[in-house]
């Protein structure tokens, strides 16, 4: 009998020890974000107030500024959103998204609807540019979910009716993951694309637009001064290579350096200042570790690989781009900032990075911002305002304005 009772107390037990021996969960709780402002000091300019603009969104990626004052969001599984007058105190978001936006046919993992740029005459022309995951069904599982895809660059004329004539600028004919994606257009035709290749051998494969820089015309063409055009072998719209998982993409304003931010697999997240024909290493080379901590087995540089610009130990997570060029804040004129999902793999600790440089791109400092908001920065741009604006992926999925505060 006493046998017997032992028994039935230790199946009694055992659930609880069970749950004892699990591993508390990684992360913070995320703070739910108020409608009063918040007001924090930082370093240069002491005093911004935060506010919330929008929020609710799906698995937003992205945000544009029209000329107007609105405000695009590019939610991932596949709608387009638009807030109206987002720069002023009376924003408020449509409630439908915008018509004429195709569709990914899953909302599963990152397919769909990612990076937005809007063309530079998008005064007269009214053309918005974006990148697009197109699922590839599973080969060998066709019931199963799509795990690799292929990236599509895609242009359509907005209008008060929504999207019209929307056609594929580029399109991969191989697929790939579906990571990160980023694009910008600039005055003079030419598109900017950062695609990533964080697992494999693409991004030192010369025939494969995976894990590259790419720059085409807007039309689609290939620009003749790209620096592979006519090496055989090579993908002509390669402007660099040897790039992990790319989610960040910006051109400066003063110059038209490209710059690229990227996640290292665990440690080594870069920010890179993109030169013709440069190859930055991965997966040769790395400054990060494997998901496990153990070493990569690779080395951290080599002959004729050009080094990151910025190197985040541990990772950040890094994000949209913004060189901040506005009057409303003029200590932080010429800095950088870094969105930044989570630091050192814990959930709900992102932010905003903030790099001061010299004139030659000599980092002087740098600062983290937003921090005790506990969100994952998704996007970060300037307003026709001159203020700074971040696109939250999270609990509350947000656009949060910083102006001056007290």
């Amino acid at each position: 009998m006493k046998r017997r009772s032992a028994l039935v107390a230790l199946a009694l037990l055992s659930p609880a020890a069970a749950l004892a021996q699990q591993p508390p969960p990684v992360g913070i709780s995320p703070v739910t974000l108020a409608a009063e402002p918040y007001h924090f000091d930082t370093a240069e300019v002491h005093g911004i107030a935060v506010s919330v603009v929008a929020k609710d969104f799906g698995r937003p990626f992205a945000m544009e500024f029209l000329p107007n004052g609105d405000l695009l969001v590019a939610e991932r599984a596949g709608n387009l959103r638009i807030i109206r007058a987002a720069i002023t105190p009376g924003a408020v978001m449509d409630t439908a998204p915008i018509a004429g936006m195709p569709q990914p046919g899953t909302s599963q993992g990152n397919f769909g609807l990612h990076d937005l740029a809007v063309d530079p005459g998008f005064a007269s022309n009214g053309l918005i540019y974006w990148t697009w995951n197109i699922p590839v069904p599973n080969a060998e599982n066709p019931e199963e979910p799509p795990q690799q895809g292929r990236l599509a660059i895609m242009r359509g004329r907005l209008t008060a009716d929504g999207l019209s004539g929307v056609t594929t600028v580029f399109a991969m004919e191989e697929p790939g993951y579906a990571g990160g994606s980023r694009l910008q257009v600039t005055a003079d035709g030419i598109i900017w694309i950062a695609t990533g290749a964080p697992f494999g051998a693409s991004g030192q494969d010369m025939a494969s637009p995976h894990g590259k820089v790419l720059r085409i015309n807007t039309y689609g063409s290939i620009p003749a001064d790209n620096p592979f055009v006519g090496q055989a072998g090579a993908h002509p719209a390669i402007y660099s290579l040897g790039h992990r998982d790319q989610h960040g993409l910006t051109i400066h304003p003063a110059n038209g350096d490209v710059f690229t931010a990227e996640h290292g697999p665990n440690g080594g997240d870069e920010v890179n200042l993109i030169r013709a024909g440069g190859n930055y290493g991965w997966p040769a080379y790395t400054f990060g570790r494997n998901y496990d901590g153990t070493p990569m087995g690779v080395p951290m540089q080599g002959e004729g690989i050009t080094d990151p610009l910025l190197l985040w130990q541990p990772s950040i997570a890094p994000s949209g781009l913004l060189f901040y060029t506005g009057a409303a804040f003029p200590a932080w004129q010429g800095n950088l900032f870094i969105g930044s999902a989570r630091r050192g793999e814990i959930n709900f600790t992102g932010g905003l990075e903030r790099i001061v440089f010299n004139d030659q791109f000599g980092e002087l400092r740098r600062e983290r911002l937003l921090t005790q908001l506990h969100q994952r920065i998704r996007d970060v741009v300037q307003g026709p305002d001159g203020l700074i604006y971040v696109l939250t992926d999270g609990n509350e999925n947000a656009v949060l304005r910083i102006a001056p505060g007290e």
